[in-house]
């Protein structure tokens, strides 16, 4: 499965072993590409590749499918991780179905990066995130209960995404978000933000009111009042001429 995008990326871990920069952000954060692998998976064949950086001592990962260094518009999402969900499928947050339906679209594109970020709970920690649960539970809407542990409703910083982008020599990239801060920081560290992807997946009835406290407080742009089809509306149509289609090539108009 060794690719180009493969072969130019074991030439920038040589070239990045002494790599300096004055970095980015306010703690000038600085990444450096540390080792290449193969990454078959469910989701299709990847390439996953690994960064370390001087400011949180944590490992970042882009996983990247296709040929992307030195290309435009390509398809990006920035995950940040979340143990409860990606691992143990919490039915808390829409974190596990973000992340699968990013990989699984990707996946079946020609071209695309999903960059895999150790900012656990909103970048508060995986500790503080399940004392901000207890206060959920209390009451609290995930943004209250972020201030009364003395956060902010959001303490992501994107700038070692946008330097991850820049190792990789990506020329512009269609960000896959509903959450236009994260548009806002990409293009403030200097990253090409050619459009947007649309990232909404259904709610269910223990995340609808963290989707809509998101929506509400944090600016993130879901519709919870788009009107539902009704279920005739789901047919395809048949216009006239075509009454002597087969199925099958009734389908394949729409494939």
């Amino acid at each position: 499965m060794s690719t180009l995008t493969h072969e130019k990326i074991q030439e920038l871990i040589e070239e990045d072993c002494c790599h300096e920069c004055e970095g980015l952000g306010g703690d000038k954060v600085c990444v450096h590409i540390e080792a290449i692998a193969e990454l078959p998976s469910r989701f299709g064949d990847f390439h996953i590749v690994g960064f370390s950086n001087n400011r949180d001592g944590k490992e970042h990962v882009a996983i990247i499918k296709g040929e992307i260094i030195g290309a435009e518009n390509v398809p990006v999402r920035l995950h940040s991780e979340c143990l409860t969900g990606d691992v143990v499928g919490s039915l808390r947050c829409d974190c596990r179905d973000q992340l699968e339906a990013a990989l699984k679209k990707i996946g079946s594109m020609e071209k695309g990066i999903v960059l895999y970020l150790r900012q656990e709970g909103r970048g508060i920690g995986l500790t503080n995130k399940i004392r901000a649960y207890s206060l959920q539970d209390a009451g609290l809407d995930t943004v209250e209960a972020n201030l009364a542990l003395g956060f902010r409703d959001d303490e992501r910083d994107y700038a070692v995404a946008a330097h991850m982008l820049h190792s990789l020599k990506v020329k512009s990239i269609q960000l896959m978000t509903n959450n236009p801060k994260k548009i806002d920081q990409l293009t403030q560290h200097g990253v090409n933000v050619s459009g947007r992807i649309p990232h909404i997946l259904p709610s269910n009835e223990h995340n609808i009111f963290y989707l809509q406290t998101k929506a509400a407080k944090s600016g993130h742009m879901i519709d919870f009042h788009g009107k539902p089809h009704l279920v005739e509306q789901s047919d395809h149509t048949i216009v006239e001429g075509m009454k002597e289609l087969t199925e099958s090539q009734v389908k394949a108009l729409y494939d």
